[in-house]
C-alpha cells in the first residue's frame, strides 16, 4: 500500500505539470512495483486513480481559469463512447497481449513527448462549428485508445485540442484534464463491473494523488525555464519503461 500511494503520488505530480503522460506509469507501477498480478486489474485500478488524481487537478485548473470548457466538453463527450468500447474490448484480449500493445502505446507517449510542444496559440478561442467537426472525431480515436490501454490520454488530447481549436498549449494541458477524468472514470466503471479494480491499491493511490496534486501547484511555478528539460527526462523514463513492459510481456 506504500508503494501504491507512492505511484499515486508520483502521478499526480506528472498530470498537474505536464497535463499527460504520467498515467501511463500507472499500469506498470501497479504490476511491477504494487505487485498486482493479472494485468486487468491494473489497468482497471490504474485508470480509477487517475481519474480521480485528474480531477483533483482539474479542480486547480478550472479555479485558475486556464480550462476551456466549451471545447473541453465537446471533446470529452464524443470520446466517452470510444473509452467504453475501447474498455470493454480490452477484457477480451489476453494478459500478455495486452501488455504488449500496452508498451508499443507507452513507447508512442515517449517519443510524442521529446518533440517540443508548441506555446503559441489564441488564449481567447471560442467553439464553433468548424471546430466541433474536428474535435468529435479526433475525440473519438482517443477514447477509444485510452479505454483499450487504460490510460489517461493526455499525451494525444493536448496536441488534439491545440491543433482542433488553435488553444494555447496551457489551456490545452487544462482542459485536456477533463478528457482524463471522464476516459479514466468510463474505463475504470468498464473495469468494476467485472470486479477488476483493487479497492484497497486504488485507495492508496488517491491518498497519495493529493500529496502529488499539492507538489504539482508548488513544483509547476519553479520549473520555469527548465520545463523542456523536465519533460524530455520524463519521455525518457517512459520509454525505458515501456521497453522493459515490452520485454517481460515476451517473456
Amino acid at each position: 500500500m506504500i508503494a501504491a500511494a507512492i505511484g499515486g503520488a508520483i502521478i499526480a505530480l506528472l498530470l498537474g505539470l505536464f497535463g499527460g503522460g504520467g498515467s501511463v506509469l500507472a499500469t506498470p507501477w501497479l504490476l511491477y512495483a504494487v505487485g498486482i498480478a493479472d494485468p486487468h486489474v491494473a489497468i482497471g485500478t490504474g485508470a480509477a486513480a487517475v481519474a480521480l488524481n485528474a480531477a483533483a487537478n482539474l479542480g486547480m485548473q478550472a479555479r485558475a481559469g486556464t480550462v476551456k470548457w466549451p471545447c473541453a466538453l465537446s471533446f470529452a463527450g464524443a470520446g466517452l463512447a470510444g473509452s467504453l468500447a475501447g474498455a470493454a474490448l480490452a477484457q477480451r484480449v489476453d494478459g500478455a497481449a495486452l501488455l504488449g500493445g500496452f508498451a508499443l502505446a507507452m513507447l508512442a507517449v515517449g517519443i510524442a513527448m521529446l518533440r517540443p510542444p508548441r506555446d503559441a496559440g489564441d488564449p481567447g478561442v471560442r467553439l464553433d462549428a468548424a471546430m466541433t467537426l474536428k474535435l468529435v472525431p479526433a475525440g473519438l480515436v482517443v477514447g477509444l485508445a485510452a479505454g483499450f490501454f487504460g490510460i489517461g490520454g493526455g499525451f494525444l488530447i493536448v496536441p488534439g485540442l491545440m491543433a482542433a481549436t488553435g488553444m494555447t498549449l496551457a489551456n490545452a494541458a487544462a482542459s485536456s484534464l477533463v478528457s482524463v477524468v471522464v476516459f479514466g472514470a468510463a474505463t475504470s466503471a468498464t473495469y468494476a463491473l467485472s470486479g477488476r479494480v483493487d479497492a484497497p491499491a486504488l485507495i492508496a493511490m488517491v491518498a497519495g494523488g493529493i500529496v502529488g496534486v499539492i507538489a504539482a501547484r508548488t513544483l509547476a511555478p519553479l520549473l520555469g525555464q527548465h520545463t523542456l528539460l523536465a519533460r524530455r527526462l520524463f519521455a525518457a523514463m517512459v520509454i525505458v519503461t515501456a521497453l522493459y513492459v515490452g520485454w517481460r510481456a515476451l517473456g
